[in-house]
């Protein structure tokens, strides 16, 4: 049973119908107790980090994520803003504190040195730095992902599992135990992100 998490920010249904096709039992938790039903926690979102926080805090989640994923260690995927979210702190619109679940990490604007087009939109080919991950069994290294974000993830390199060349490399996939999370969007990455999100399942 996967929980996947709305808190008003963005594209839990898509994210619904994807892991569906794959034959995952999966359902949209609208309240932070449905989380305590589940046996696995997707949290997707796109949007702005501030608004995200609120509203999870708001909504009761920031407890239940806790209590679920740290306490009681069920595995955890952060999609797009939910990656992010992950980190301790995010830069965007000044300084938001995020859950802190990955050490010394943050969210931060691409930098001027980048000469390509911000937002990053569109499809992008990943590396695979930690082949023996489980979320990337049977999917190669340079494999094509949908991406939509302007902001990205910075974090030490022993959480790294996939890096993304966007004038720069960064990191677009990051693992920690029980916690997984991708920047680019598996549910409209055709059949690798389906390949992902059923390595998910199956872990």
């Amino acid at each position: 049973m996967i929980a996947i998490i709305d808190y008003g920010m963005g594209n839990a249904n898509s994210v619904l119908k994807a892991f569906r096709h794959i034959g995952a039992t999966a359902f949209i938790a609208d309240n932070a107790s449905d989380l305590d039903e589940a046996q696995r926690i997707v949290l997707p979102g796109v949007g702005a980090f501030g608004d995200a926080m609120k509203n999870l805090k708001d909504r009761g989640f920031l407890d239940a994520l806790q209590k679920n994923i740290i306490d009681e260690k069920k595995p955890f995927l952060g999609i797009c803003l939910g990656m992010q979210l992950t980190a301790s702190l995010g830069l965007e619109s000044g300084e938001t504190k995020g859950f802190s679940w990955f050490e010394n990490s943050q969210v931060k604007k691409f930098d001027d040195i980048s000469p390509l087009k911000v937002p990053h939109v569109g499809w992008n080919n990943i590396e695979i730095t930690h082949s023996e991950s489980t979320l990337f069994r049977g999917i190669e290294s340079g494999s094509d992902f949908y991406f939509v974000h302007s902001y990205h993830y910075e974090c030490e390199e022993k959480n790294i599992i996939a890096k993304c060349d966007y004038g720069y490399k960064f990191p677009i996939a990051i693992e920690n135990e029980n916690i997984y999370a991708v920047q680019f969007h598996p549910e409209k990455s055709q059949k690798a992100g389906l390949t992902l999100l059923k390595n998910f399942k199956d872990l």
